[in-house]
């Protein structure tokens, strides 16, 4: 059965997942995890946050096309791609503070 069979709050619902779902995956194919970034951030922090930052932009501009094909859904496209991106933001900031401040080594050698 097709989506708009079915009808009622699941278009809306499944609109913000996808959308979700894209900015995370956009954001991954950029980067490393998080963890990577906390554990390696006194050498790789500027580095692995232009690559969050570039997928920020990347997931941006693939929530905005999707706002513009799919009207009926934009406020959950972009609310579910904001979601995801206030999510992932967090996540790498969180990390990158994290291992800035811990006196542990890397997991990396140069």
């Amino acid at each position: 059965m097709a989506l708009e069979q079915v009808g009622g709050s699941l278009d809306y619902g499944t609109a913000f997942i996808v959308a979700g779902g894209v900015v995370y995956e956009i954001i991954a194919a950029n980067c490393s995890s998080p963890q990577t970034t906390e554990l390696n951030a006194s050498t790789r922090a500027d580095t692995l946050m232009k690559w969050v930052n570039l997928g920020m932009v990347q997931a941006a501009v693939f929530i905005g096309v999707a706002m513009l094909i799919d009207r009926k859904h934009r406020w959950a496209i972009l609310g579910g791609g904001l979601t995801a991106g206030v999510f992932m933001y967090g996540l790498y900031g969180h990390a990158k503070a994290s291992g800035l401040a811990s006196d542990l080594p890397g997991t990396e050698t140069w």
